[in-house]
């Protein structure tokens, strides 16, 4: 695979909203694997320019991992939205050139039922904790696990 496309639009084909997750760098290269990168998800891709120098960047919102530990019965690293003290999601503005690839989160659902009316586009919004998924395919594996 020599490209991968990420999504972050506020309608995807006239309906919900896409803002697919990634994986970015964390700082160096000294961690291997999972340790070494944070999961985020893109909110808006846009460029800026800078002393005649254009900056490819995006407006990400963060997940925090759990642990220092993968989960012990599933073997998946687990990360929860970043939030501040009012609740409301922690943001950042990066540099395109630190995004590695796309990242998939399953939800940890819980023992309840989800409501019959539950929209998949909110899946991101509704839930406390996320399984940082390996098996999605086998470069996710490689790289992260």
């Amino acid at each position: 695979m020599h490209r991968q496309v990420i999504h972050a639009t506020p309608s995807w084909r006239n309906g919900p909203a896409r803002y697919d997750c990634v994986f970015v760098e964390n700082g160096g290269e000294e961690e291997a694997g999972f340790r070494g990168l944070l999961v985020a998800r893109a909110r808006m891709f846009f460029s800026c320019l800078h002393e005649g120098r254009r900056y490819s960047c995006a407006l990400v919102d963060w997940f925090l991992p759990i642990d220092n530990e993968p989960d012990d019965e599933t073997g998946l690293w687990v990360v929860c939205p970043e939030v501040d003290h009012a609740g409301e999601w922690v943001q950042s503005v990066i540099s395109l050139d630190s995004i590695v690839r796309g990242a998939h989160l399953m939800p940890m659902f819980g023992g309840d039922f989800l409501p019959c009316d539950f929209h998949f586009s909110e899946s991101l919004d509704s839930f406390n904790a996320y399984y940082v998924n390996k098996y999605i395919d086998h470069h996710t594996h490689t790289l992260a696990f």
